[in-house]
């Protein structure tokens, strides 16, 4: 008997509670303790499958427990309680609230073993998560909060034809591998890509993530790409394609983050860049792949979360998000904690050894070099070249140092963040450093049996190369890297932006014109087919002055009948016209049937 419950509901019921607890110490003590209950109930969780329930003939599957669940159900409460962490200065309490349902919904992905389950708790994660956009309060919020959710639900819709095409051909509903030869696979691929931000899919996160608010942005890093990871490696594994895209991710993501200036922006292509080394390793498909995919999950939730916190702080304590008002205004000396947490970050997405990114990202590499598929890892090294410049040089420089310019210093102010959101940024950080160090843990989490040593010469000298290299480039062509002005870069959204205004301008002029046109025609016949109801004899006389061109009498001001003139029809002679109408619509009813 299982006395525990889905870590789901841990999360629902808590965000439903919340807003009702007096006092703000209370609504704080509470969101901190969540992630706690939610993390001591995964540890008493057994492997197995649990809480079924029987719905319109089928079973429903609240909890499907084995190891590839574990080890994202246990990476996704831990950034929650460490992202609430950050957050807890926040007095929006409804921003909690969208962020644990977001959470909550997640974990019912991750532990979900039926279709039914898996499409309404990502369905949540949609409506959830949007929230955390629009809380940013601003017109570029609202639009791509917009744009975000109908991404979202375009890809729901897509996902539940291939869920319904699945249930009919197989009758089932149950969640595991399917047949990618099948066109209900090929619709449940699709909708699962769209979260996992795959090009030319991808646009809704860099579009959006950047336009969260700074502590709702830090809780979408984690949750809506992993998630779809975590489907994939699930329903998908060894699926070739997925090869090919997850490759593309890692240099597609780069390039664009290269040439950003906004610091989110910036970091939000690198999650396309670095969802890519999962994608990638789904598809390869092999034990290490699918290992690496989950421990390169697991890492860059963390990494990636420290490095919107970093960005977060200063964008929290400056007002600005761009490094092109951040340069040249010394801010490593007024935020040294934030730099240096932030770096811990950016070495460990880059790969630098000692670091979880070193661990994962090498594992991921590695399979694809067992499974002899050199081209995919020259695309993955090149990635990892690309990361380093832009996460672990270009913006740390743009925003902590930088060249000074003429400009007054108008951030001369400016101080360490809040301590919630330090102690979250270190606790992060001891994590990231703990896990490059000491990977045992995160190994034993992982769906298969570990035979990896990362800290081999031959990786550690290959990590070094690229990096010292990557270095000396940044500062060879620094000046050419920082030049330029902040500039939005034309991404595949362009096409989709603009047919959307394509389409509001053409319902806003030519189609609303013929609109009014039509009412107006339609409007003018009503009043004039009114007037002659009203008295039949007055508009006839009316009628027969214009024929013969002589001017309508004084008596019809404007030539429409007031209540002043009205000559009412004797009421006789409307009888008569009704019973000569009725009889000539018999006689022609009547001889149209004998023809039918």
């Amino acid at each position: 008997m299982i006395s525990i419950v889905p870590p789901a509901f841990i999360y629902f019921i808590g965000a439903l509670i919340l807003p009702f607890l007096p006092g703000r110490k209370m609504k704080q003590t509470l969101a901190l303790l969540i992630p706690v209950i939610a993390f001591i109930d995964l540890l008493y969780m057994p492997h197995g499958v649990y809480w079924t329930y029987p719905f319109l003939g089928y079973e429903l599957v609240l909890g499907r427990v084995d190891k590839l669940s574990m080890v994202f159900g246990y990476v996704f409460v831990i950034i929650s309680f460490l992202s609430i962490l950050y957050a807890i200065h926040i007095r929006e309490y409804g921003q909690h609230v969208a962020a644990y349902l977001y959470v909550g919904s997640s974990l019912g992905v991750v532990f979900s073993g039926d279709l039914f389950t898996l499409f309404v708790c990502w369905e949540i994660m949609a409506a959830a998560s949007v929230f955390l956009i629009w809380y940013g309060r601003t017109k570029a919020s609202l639009d791509a909060g917009f744009r975000y959710i109908l991404v979202h639900l375009a890809g729901g819709c897509i996902l539940m034809a291939g869920i319904v095409m699945q249930v009919v051909q197989t009758g089932s509903i149950g969640f595991s591998m399917f047949d990618f030869g099948t066109t209900a696979a090929k619709f449940i691929l699709a909708g699962f890509i769209i979260n996992a931000a795959v090009p030319p899919l991808h646009a809704w996160l860099p579009d959006a993530y950047p336009e969260g608010t700074i502590t709702g942005s830090v809780f979408m890093t984690a949750f809506t790409t992993k998630s779809a990871v975590y489907v994939l490696a699930r329903s998908f594994a060894g699926v070739e394609i997925l090869v090919w895209l997850g490759a593309v991710m890692t240099i597609y993501g780069v390039v664009y983050a290269v040439l950003e200036k906004d610091l989110r922006r910036l970091l939000a292509y690198h999650i396309v860049s670095q969802v890519g080394y999962m994608v990638c390793g789904v598809g390869l498909g092999s034990q290490m792949a699918i290992n690496g995919a989950s421990a390169h999950a697991f890492c860059h939730i963390l990494y990636k979360a420290l490095l919107f916190m970093g960005a977060g702080a200063v964008i929290h304590v400056t007002g600005k998000r761009k490094m092109t008002d951040l340069q040249g205004h010394n801010l490593y000396r007024k935020m040294p904690l934030t730099l240096a947490l932030y770096m811990v970050g950016a070495f460990s997405i880059s790969a630098v050894p000692l670091f979880n990114g070193f661990v994962s990202k090498t594992m991921v590499v590695a399979a694809a070099g067992k499974l002899d598929r050199p081209a995919i890892e020259l695309m993955l090294h090149l990635a990892s070249i690309g990361t380093f410049l832009s996460v672990g040089l270009k913006l740390p420089w743009g925003t902590w140092f930088g060249k000074p310019d003429a400009k007054p210093d108008e951030i001369s102010p400016a101080k360490e963040p809040p301590i919630n959101m330090l102690l979250a940024m270190g606790l992060t950080a001891f994590l990231c450093i703990f896990t490059g160090i000491y990977p045992k843990p995160i190994y034993d989490l992982l769906p298969y049996a570990v035979d990896f040593h990362p800290y081999e010469a031959g990786y550690v000298v290959a990590a070094l190369q690229l990096l010292l290299l990557t270095a000396a480039a940044f500062w060879i062509f620094i000046d050419k890297l920082m030049a330029g002005k902040p500039a939005v870069s034309l991404d595949t959204d362009w096409f989709y932006r603009m047919f959307g205004r394509a389409l509001f301008r053409f319902c806003h002029s030519p189609l609303q014109g013929f609109s009014n046109s039509l009412r107006s025609c339609t409007t003018g016949g009503t009043a004039r087919l009114a007037d002659f109801s009203r008295n039949p004899l007055t508009v006839l006389e009316m009628l027969w002055h214009k024929l013969q061109g002589k001017a309508v009498p004084d008596k019809y001001p404007a030539g429409r009948i007031s209540s002043t003139t009205n000559r009412p029809f004797p009421i006789g002679w409307g009888v008569c016209v009704s019973i000569l109408f009725l009889f000539f619509y018999g006689l022609v009813y009547l001889r149209l049937s004998t023809f039918f």
